[in-house]
């Protein structure tokens, strides 16, 4: 039976998110409410200025340590207690931090909001950080850690924090957590926690007059440490012209992971034109199970089981990979077709045909990424912490249709070139081909048993 040609994609319905409401409280707190009275819930995320970014290789890990431990004790509830009065109120309190920010999220029925604050105000302000709790946790990392350096993908991006980023791992290294102290961490949690640089975001069943009510009485007495004004760090890899190639030797991995990475230190994420670019560009490369990377590597000849591209993005930068996982024997090709994809993508034009449905995808992504209220509030607490205005969410739809075919060529043109390629896999499997394939490249190669990240930044 002759295949039948897909429909075309409708056009997109607009994303009309309710108004965003804000308020200041005196000592700097800003309370930020969307309401939606369709379900009585409410969504709070508690977002801390501060994250990964304010601390350096040596520490890296103390700001996920600190964050992680505020539900682990305060000075009048233990670990199990606080999980305890949470449950009992059918709500769902966590805490952690990643690159840009630290945050406390809390999920509960409107009927009990006011209780369960009492709890999150209690792990933010009254944090222990209990010497027992601090151990538990470490360990607990470091088992997590000493598992995935074992595996291609996340050795992949451990070494691209440091080698490719000028960045570190968020959840640290097996010798940064060995050197964190409980000092270390009170330390961090007294310059990192203030109300100054702090967003309390409420997505649900409540009005802005309560939210602020709320906050004032919770966190209304909150106030800035003398040492809470702190430069945001935007660290910068040193960076080449020309590919440069580090392969990891793992030897016996069962697969080897291709990753191509570049930081774009000239892009912000506030830079509506070029965040736009780079969202319609990364669809067609690698954004789904339909753009090329997973088209040309999976699809057409079978080398992964799935292929991508991703930006990871910082206030004043952009980090950005696409990756795929192979049989170490055709690593090198796969690493040839991610980088023959970029450089179409920067040589010619998208067609209409094709742009077309990538759009679509993006669009219907973000639709389904703002209907839940704790989802809708992952998105403006993303938003806050890189400094973006809160209104590209409803101006989201035309800004990704106004990007056309010659801005994608441009932007990938402009900022996809000469990057960084990781490999990590069993280096013999592939070395041949490799070398064949990359005759020009200059080829690093590293033991896996012997990563340094601390000497790896410095090279």
């Amino acid at each position: 039976m002759a295949q039948e040609t897909p429909p075309a994609p409708a056009p997109p319905k607009p994303i009309k998110v309710p108004s965003i409401k804000e308020k200041k409280l005196p000592n700097g707190l800003t309370v930020a409410v969307v309401e939606k009275r369709n379900v009585p819930l409410v969504a709070v995320y508690f977002l801390i200025g501060d994250g990964a970014s304010k601390e350096d290789l040596k520490k890296a890990g103390l700001a996920n340590l600190t964050a992680s431990l505020l539900t682990r004790g305060t000075k009048t509830r233990s670990a199990s207690k606080i999980a305890e009065d949470i449950e009992f109120l059918g709500g769902e309190l966590n805490s952690g931090a990643d690159w840009n920010e630290s945050y406390i999220t809390l999920n509960v029925t409107s009927d009990k909001l006011a209780a369960a604050m009492n709890v999150m105000a209690d792990v933010l302000l009254n944090p222990t950080f209990a010497q027992k709790e601090i151990e538990i946790l470490k360990a607990q990392i470091q088992d997590n850690l000493s598992y995935n350096l074992r595996q291609p993908g996340f050795l992949a991006s451990y070494a691209a924090s440091v080698y490719a980023y000028g960045e570190h791992p968020v959840l640290g290294t097996p010798e940064s957590l060995e050197s964190i102290s409980r000092q270390d961490i009170v330390s961090f949690y007294k310059k990192a926690f203030a109300p100054g640089k702090a967003v309390l975001i409420f997505v649900g069943d409540i009005s802005l007059q309560k939210a602020e009510n709320l906050a004032r009485r919770f966190f209304g007495a909150w106030k800035n440490s003398i040492a809470e004004e702190t430069v945001a760090k935007e660290q910068n890899s040193n960076r080449t012209n020309g590919l440069e190639i580090l392969v990891i030797d793992l030897p016996n991995s069962g697969q080897a992971a291709v990753t191509y990475t570049k930081e774009i230190a000239d892009v912000r994420r506030d830079d509506r034109k070029r965040y736009f670019e780079a969202s319609v560009m990364n669809s067609v490369l690698g954004g789904g199970y339909s753009a090329r990377l997973n088209q040309e590597i999976r699809i057409k000849r079978g080398l992964s089981y799935g292929a991508g591209s991703s930006f990871a993005w910082r206030r004043a930068k952009a980090n950005f990979i696409a990756r795929a996982q192979t049989k170490n024997e055709s690593a090198a090709e796969v690493a040839e077709l991610i980088l023959g994809e970029i450089r179409k993508l920067s040589e010619q034009e998208v067609s209409g045909e094709e742009i077309k449905p990538r759009k679509a995808a993006l669009i219907g992504t973000f639709s389904r990424n703002t209907e839940t209220n704790f989802q809708l509030a992952n998105v403006l607490a993303e938003l806050y912490a890189l400094g973006v205005s809160t209104d590209e969410i409803n101006s989201y739809v035309q800004e990704i249709e106004a990007v056309s075919s010659q801005q994608v060529k441009e932007f990938t043109s402009k900022f996809l070139g000469d990057g960084k390629l990781i490999i990590v896999g069993d280096y013999e499997k592939m070395k041949d081909d490799l070398l064949k394939r990359f005759s020009s490249v200059k080829i690093k190669v590293l033991r896996a048993s012997e990563l340094n990240l601390e000497k790896l930044q410095t090279e």
